[in-house]
């Protein structure tokens, strides 16, 4: 593979040295070069493909760093980042050690705002031109946002903000939806780069002080008339009534178009422009251009054929398994349904899609909505799903309090993706549910050790009508188990004893139960006798059960794959209130994630990191013992 400009350029000032008849060359060594990277890292690739030319365009005309780009989500920027110092770390990207797969500040000053979840570059750059004003600089802010995530409320509520205040600022919106004919396409760049210019520019704001100088009622319809005229052929009335000056939409895979009509917009002095841009999605790769979802996540893959690499699985995916015991479900009760945001695909509702159409929602980015969409459903009686990752229900804490646990509504909250993520490091990682779900009144909250412990989950989730409740699980592979036919609800607030043993107790909530039994083995081959439970509910708690553990053994281990505040703090609560821990010999140790925000690795390694693995636990019951009980035990 020979990329000999590509090769040549180190920062984006290398870039800006070349002539413009060879940033075509650029752009095809640099789709070349984020093929092959992403075929051996994995990643988010058919975004980033979609932007090469953007890409170029941006850093050739911008000066960047001095000049703010936020690229908005982060699946776009693997081109960004081979461009801006990084290429010779591309091949790490998403591993242990290496390239976030999103942009982050502390990588590269070319990263000037962190974005993993979408929506936010409209609201962090019109922050960050507004600080720019204060300190009397020139500079330029360009926030580069998916059209995908302009569904989210966030960025229309920047918008108008940004419209209101005049503040100088150029919001790219990249429309990946949709492809342009070659003929719209010269049409509409020409008609952009028009608008875009300095003498329309200069002729519109000579015209509209003329046209104030007439009566208010004929003003009225002169403005009316050419908002209607430039809405007609540019499509952009709504931006205009939010007090963005529309530019487009033009050609984003053509350079003639892109480069004349950013220098206009670099070089326009004032107020909030959105330039329209529209791309192909996967464009350049003949493989990712024909899939479905345009290889928007892949694993490595073969850069000739595009097979990618996928190991067989030896059990389903927690994924799968909670899409199709929700199906299950539907089918002997037609008022369930299912709500998504954005996320079909990833949180198994497509499955349930398939089956029952009429009965999906898929509500775009937009999580507050989803969640307040699933409330008013659950006041008419039905029983919503509401799937989200994890991480994701953050976004929507507000909405999850006030429209569904004040309320007390029968909202099914499924959380995939709790826990650790692997590659896609903090931003995505499941941390904080328990603790954000567990402080609610009224709420319910559960956690699978298993992939079959999560089709009973779905079942009590279905079966449970006296207030919201939610079940977490992770990414990845089931352990193996064997599955039931279907799911039975399950006794709330109970969990069960996995293994009988008498000194020594781990209590486990979600999938560490594994790690636990794992432990417990070791642990006996040492001569200490181990109790294994699973508390299936971090509220309500198994008073029962923990209390019962706590008075007939010496130690006591609650582990989980979650923040500090959540089932471990329940359960000291609890034996705090109950007088348990007044008892001496009693040692209780709580085993959670680190207070910190892990990077991307194997999910194996991230939880051996943490201590969360079997070795960790035998190491924290050591630790609980003291030195000279844990000698006694060793010799």
């Amino acid at each position: 593979m020979s990329t000999p400009l590509l090769d040549s350029i180190k920062t984006p000032d290398d870039l800006r040295q070349l002539p413009e008849n060879q940033l075509r060359q650029v752009a095809d060594e640099l789709r070349t070069e984020t093929i092959s990277a992403v075929s051996v890292t994995g990643g988010h690739l058919g975004a980033g493909l979609g932007v090469v030319e953007l890409t170029v365009a941006l850093h050739y005309v911008f000066d960047t760093p001095r000049d703010r780009l936020i690229w908005d989500v982060g699946h776009q920027a693997y081109p960004h980042k081979i461009l801006t110092g990084r290429r010779d770390r591309i091949r790490t990207l998403r591993q242990a050690d290496g390239l976030s797969g999103f942009t982050k500040r502390s990588e590269s000053e070319y990263d000037p705002f962190g974005a993993a979840h979408s929506s936010t570059s409209i609201s962090a750059g019109l922050g960050m031109a507004v600080a720019r004003d204060l300190e009397g600089k020139r500079n330029n802010v360009i926030a580069v946002i998916g059209d995908g995530a302009m569904s989210a409320g966030m960025a229309y509520e920047a918008m108008n903000n940004a419209g209101a205040m005049h503040s100088r600022l150029i919001v790219i919106l990249n429309d990946n939806d949709m492809s342009i004919a070659p003929p719209t396409g010269a049409m509409s760049s020409y008609l952009a780069r028009l608008v875009s210019g300095g003498t329309y520019r200069g002729i519109r704001e000579t015209a509209k002080q003329l046209a104030k100088k007439l009566p208010k009622f004929i003003y009225d319809k002169a403005a009316k008339a050419e908002e209607f005229a430039r809405g007609f052929w540019t499509g952009g009335t709504m931006f205009e009534e939010l007090g963005f000056y529309y530019v487009g939409p033009i050609d984003g895979h053509n350079l003639d178009h892109l480069l004349p009509i950013l220098k206009n917009v670099r070089d326009t002095g004032t107020g909030p422009i959105l330039v329209h841009v529209v791309t192909k999605k996967g464009k350049g790769y003949a493989p990712a251009e024909a899939a479905a979802d345009k290889y928007h996540g892949v694993v490595t893959f073969d850069v000739v054929t595009g097979a990618q690499t996928k190991a067989k699985a030896n059990a389903p995916s927690y994924t799968k398994v909670f899409g199709e015991s929700l199906i299950k479900e539907a089918q002997a009760d037609d008022k369930i349904v299912a709500v998504t945001a954005a996320m079909p695909s990833g949180t198994g509702i497509d499955l349930f899609g398939k089956e029952f159409p009429a009965r999906t929602f898929d509500v775009g980015i937009a999580e507050q909505h989803a969640v307040t969409f699933a409330a008013g459903m659950a006041t008419e009686g039905y029983k919503p799903f509401c799937a989200i990752y994890s991480t994701f229900l953050q976004r929507a804490y507000d909405q999850v309090v006030h429209d569904v646990a004040i309320q007390n509504l029968p909202v099914r909250f499924a959380l995939d993706r709790a826990g650790l993520v692997g590659a896609d490091g903090a931003t995505h990682a499941g941390s904080f549910d328990v603790a954000y779900l567990g402080c609610l009144p009224n709420m319910v909250v559960m956690a699978a050790a298993d992939e079959a412990e999560l089709v009973h989950m779905v079942a009590t989730a279905a079966a449970h009508d006296s207030g919201p409740i939610a079940f977490r699980y992770p990414r990845g592979e089931g352990v193996g188990v064997d599955m039931p036919e279907k799911g039975i609800p399950l006794a709330i607030g109970k969990g069960r004893v996995v293994k009988e043993g008498s000194r020594i107790a781990l209590l486990s909530l979600g999938t560490r139960l594994a790690e636990s039994l794992k432990a417990a083995e070791e642990l006996e081959a040492r001569g200490l006798s181990t109790t294994v439970a699973d508390a299936r509910f971090a509220k309500p708690l198994d008073e029962e059960l923990i209390l019962a553990l706590a008075r007939d053994h010496e130690v006591l281990v609650t582990v989980e794959e979650g923040s500090i505040g959540g089932f471990g703090s329940y359960v000291l609560q609890l034996l705090a209130d109950k007088g348990a821990l007044d008892r001496g010999s009693l040692k209780v140790r709580s085993m959670v994630l680190p207070d910190i925000y892990q990077d991307q690795d194997k999910p194996e390694r991230m939880y051996a990191k943490a201590g969360l693995d079997a070795a960790g636990i035998v190491t924290k019951v050591f630790e609980a013992l003291g030195q000279e009980e844990a000698r006694k035990v060793r010799a």
